[in-house]
């Protein structure tokens, strides 16, 4: 982030709340630790050492096998759950969409939080992972105007990490006509003033989004900070649906 929209950041409202936020989050760190080392511990070493040697030693060079590290995920996913505030809330319901190996789920549960993943099923690491942490998993590929599955009820809080459903690696990029139908549809799987929490993945060009999906997800009743799309109270229907088009 260049230094200059850092202070631009840090006098508007934006970055006091960001500070806030951050504040809140050291006094809850030290009141409540929650280590990467403590969570770690719960997870059968034996059984996830076999999936280790059997993916990291047998297919060295696939770029899924980073989530074999522990503490770097186990880490990353305490991260996600102190943004969130899943440390000290009241029990959800979650659906993670694209839930991969399962980590963020697992410690979210281990909280007293029941959660659902769903994701597709073409790495069997994955599927190992999730059996080993007891993590549920739907196996569904989430495209464009394809509404998702039954999914047994409504969710007070769907997250997504690291998106690539929206298809960023490849020209077809989600627009606003795509990203409008996805929203609509996890609102049928949203229990009332639930929460949406989902996190973009930079372009090629360095781009997280266009001007234009920027105004729609405000419109929409986003909170955007930098990589992360936030609606904290329901999914609401845009103030002007006129241009939004399949």
């Amino acid at each position: 982030m260049r230094f200059s929209h850092k202070i631009k950041k840090l006098l508007s409202g934006q970055g006091l709340a960001s500070a806030r936020r951050h504040t809140l989050r050291s006094i809850r760190t030290k009141r409540f630790p929650l280590a990467p080392e403590r969570v770690i511990e719960t997870i059968d070493p034996v059984t996830f050492e076999q999936i280790r040697q059997r993916y990291a030693v047998n297919n060295p060079t696939e770029d899924w096998r980073k989530y074999l590290d522990l503490n770097r995920w186990i880490a990353i996913n305490i991260r996600r759950i102190r943004d969130i505030e899943l440390d000290f809330a009241r029990r959800k319901r979650i659906l993670d969409l694209g839930c991969g190996a399962g980590y963020f789920l697992y410690i979210a549960q281990s909280l007293g939080h029941a959660g659902l993943g769903l994701d597709l099923d073409r790495v069997p690491m994955f599927a190992e992972i999730t059996r080993l942490l007891g993590v549920r998993r739907v196996v569904q590929r989430i495209r464009a105007f394809h509404p998702l599955p039954d999914l047994g009820g409504k969710f007070d809080l769907i997250t997504a990490f690291m998106i690539c459903f929206n298809n960023h690696r490849h020209a077809n990029l989600w627009g606003v006509a795509e990203w409008n139908f996805f929203l609509d549809d996890i609102a049928k799987h949203l229990a009332s003033r639930g929460r949406v929490w989902l996190e973009l993945n930079r372009e090629s060009d360095g781009t997280l989004y266009t001007p234009e999906l920027k105004e729609f997800f405000q419109k929409r009743g986003a909170r955007i900070d930098e990589h992360k799309i936030m609606f904290n109270s329901g999914l609401p229907e845009p103030a002007s649906t006129s241009s939004v088009a399949h």
